[in-house]
């Protein structure tokens, strides 16, 4: 953060104020881990703050400390939107620009309050009085510790701040494994650990809850893998006929994309997830080395992200969907050899 954007941040939160934080549309574990452990802070420190979420959330996130104080728009929307028009402040985390919220973005275009953001995808929106935005940093919930640093108030991390803040740097960096994750985020693992994080039970909560139903429609995903050996491609389906067969939760198809990048010789992976409610199919894409599929959903996919993670969508069938990908790797090929 720049030092004259961390000077506005003191002066905004030096006296109490109304808050509202948001995290993005289907919100994952960095967007809830940073969202609560703010939350937490701002509490301590004197301000009215809330939560509210654009949607519901996983259950496997739904342990974490305070996350029964969430306000969910699409389900509290009278709350959320007086939440919002009273907010003075508004906080934005783990994304960077208001179509990130769906549904949500209106109210929020309407707001009166100032906004901060705190982010580390690429090509932020312009639309917040403080903007730190890192992409180089692995997590927002890492971005979130350090701004607590700035602000002197480390101290304020108990053992529920940095519960939520290990859970977001933990799924963003697949425990640890992607080369995002830096010494510096080793140091913070470590402080967070030290001030009360439980990283063998935020492990098992996160991921080993798994039912009988998830663990089937992962083999559904699996005997839907195909392989694109010319251009070092993978990729899986999953239909909603067979989500609905599996008694589908949101959350469930979470990692699932991941099978195809650890495929030998494999540096892009794909799923392809039908949605007959929203009308579309949502599209997870993962990719090694500089392979960056960030410009990949960007130009193909109405979505974005890092250069190793990104999201996106599409209108078409979930068959023209895949033919359309098959379509463009010729484009790509060069890059995916390298």
């Amino acid at each position: 953060m720049k030092a004259s954007e961390l000077a506005v941040l003191k002066e905004l939160l030096a006296t109490p104020k109304k808050i509202v934080i948001v995290p993005h549309k289907n919100p994952d574990g960095d967007a809830m881990g940073s969202t609560l452990a703010l939350y937490q802070y701002l509490i301590k420190t004197g301000h009215t703050a809330h939560v509210v979420s654009p949607n519901d959330y996983p259950k496997f996130l739904k342990w974490l400390p305070f996350e029964e104080t969430v306000v969910k728009y699409d389900l509290q929307n009278k709350k959320a939107v007086r939440l919002i028009k009273e907010a003075d402040l508004i906080f934005t985390l783990d994304f960077n620009a208001l179509s990130r919220v769906a549904e949500m973005a209106p109210a929020l275009q309407q707001a009166k309050a100032q906004f901060i953001m705190i982010d580390h995808h690429q090509q932020p929106d312009d639309y917040a009085v403080v903007t730190y935005s890192d992409t180089s940093i692995c997590a927002t919930c890492q971005m979130v510790y350090h701004t607590f640093e700035m602000l002197d108030a480390t101290d304020q991390v108990d053992a529920a701040i940095a519960t939520c803040l290990y859970t977001g740097i933990m799924t963003d960096t697949g425990s640890f494994r992607f080369r995002s994750t830096t010494a510096t985020t080793h140091r913070v693992i470590a402080d967070l650990i030290e001030k009360g994080a439980d990283n063998a039970l935020i492990h098992e909560k996160i991921y080993d809850a798994n039912n009988f139903s998830r663990m089937q429609l992962l083999g559904t995903a699996l005997t839907n893998l195909h392989r694109l050996e010319e251009y070092r491609a993978a990729y899986i389906t999953l239909s909603q006929e067979e989500l609905d067969a599996h008694d589908y939760q949101k959350g469930d198809t979470e990692g699932f994309v991941n099978y195809g990048l650890s495929l030998d010789n494999t540096v892009l992976a794909l799923i392809f997830i039908e949605n007959k409610q929203e009308g579309i199919i949502k599209i997870s894409l993962r990719s090694k080395g500089d392979f960056s599929v960030n410009l990949m959903a960007r130009e193909h996919f109405e979505g974005g992200g890092h250069t190793n993670a990104a999201g996106g969508k599409s209108d078409r069938s979930l068959e023209d969907t895949v033919a359309y990908f098959i379509s463009i790797l010729p484009q790509y090929k060069e890059a995916l050899n390298e």
